[in-house]
């Protein structure tokens, strides 16, 4: 694979991608419970609803979420309608995930005069995990803590601490941004976790998985709570096109199953590995079912179980 790291910008980014999805502004665009081992060390069920709003600013290289956004900022009301919608078909859950394709405080993607209504309507949730941009961390991340009655926990995307590789994802960010945001939202009492992409683009196998647990050790000396890694995958445009250059391929499933055991046996906080589609790109694996139920038992217990 060709090491190189080309700076891509917004414009080839953009070029690349394909059709959005067609989506409608009164509905959450998926929505679903899951279990989740928790800060409590107890398995937790979790409400997760996938709100449809703008797309985020930040045009990342590896990003493929914009593909259920709208172009338009919502009228007020509308995403407070979506979380109504979803939590009414939703079982009962002690904790709440409001994932929205991009920052949950960036005023065009959820308006402000929006958060006092997505308050109440999270009133009975011990915590609420919302995503957002380093760089979009500031007072109104304080004062919808305050408006909340659970704990506010914020998912930042790290990505990756190769700070060469971090600047060609076209993120906008430095690790400084990073460390500042989690600075600034842990004084305010707040919860952090962090996404880590593994293999990125631009990285060998085994390196992909070195820098993936070294990030997950940044993370935790910054005192993050809790990382989610999220193997690299194909499907915006842009990521074939760095494919078909020897650029980049997604990780192996050894790779998967390699990092999330090593970041778990660093004991300094959660890790989750995100399992999603993982049956259909893994599907000519030896073993595919008892090697993925591996992963769910060790996102789940959080502890290596020995190889049979």
């Amino acid at each position: 694979m060709n090491p190189a790291m080309p700076m891509i910008d917004d414009h080839q980014i953009l070029a690349a991608r394909p059709a959005k999805n067609q989506v409608s502004p009164e509905l959450p665009y998926a929505f679903l419970n899951e279990t989740e081992y928790s800060a409590a060390g107890i398995l937790t069920d979790v409400s997760t609803i996938f709100l449809t709003n703008r797309e985020c600013p930040f045009h990342c290289l590896m990003c493929d979420l914009w593909k259920n956004t709208t172009e338009e900022t919502l009228k007020p009301g509308l995403i407070p309608h979506q979380i109504e919608h979803a939590l009414y078909r939703l079982p009962p859950a002690s904790q709440i995930k409001l994932y929205n394709s991009g920052n949950f405080f960036d005023p065009k993607a959820i308006p402000q005069q929006d958060l006092p209504a997505i308050a109440e309507l999270t009133r009975h949730f011990e915590r609420v995990i919302v995503e957002n941009h380093p760089l979009l961390c500031n007072q109104t991340c304080t004062e919808f803590q305050q408006m909340i009655a659970g704990q506010l926990e914020v998912a930042l995307g790290l990505e990756t601490i190769h700070e060469e590789v971090l600047k060609s994802l076209n993120k906008k960010m430095t690790l400084d941004d990073f460390a500042r945001a989690v600075e600034f939202l842990q004084s305010h009492a707040i919860s952090v976790r962090a996404f880590i992409l593994l293999k990125p683009p631009f990285m060998e196998e085994q390196a992909g998985v070195e820098w993936a647990i070294k990030s997950a050790e940044y993370a935790f000396s910054l005192g993050v709570e809790c990382c989610s890694l999220i193997p690299t995958r194909s499907g915006n445009g842009l990521l074939e096109q760095l494919q078909e250059r020897e650029q980049f391929s997604p990780p192996q499933l050894a790779s998967i199953e390699t990092t999330l055991a090593a970041c778990l046996n660093l004991k300094r906080g959660r890790v989750f590995m995100d399992l999603w589609d993982l049956e259909q790109q893994y599907q000519t694996e030896s073993n595919l079912h008892a090697r993925l139920q591996r992963l769910r038992q060790m996102n789940l217990t959080q502890k290596v179980p020995e190889m049979r």
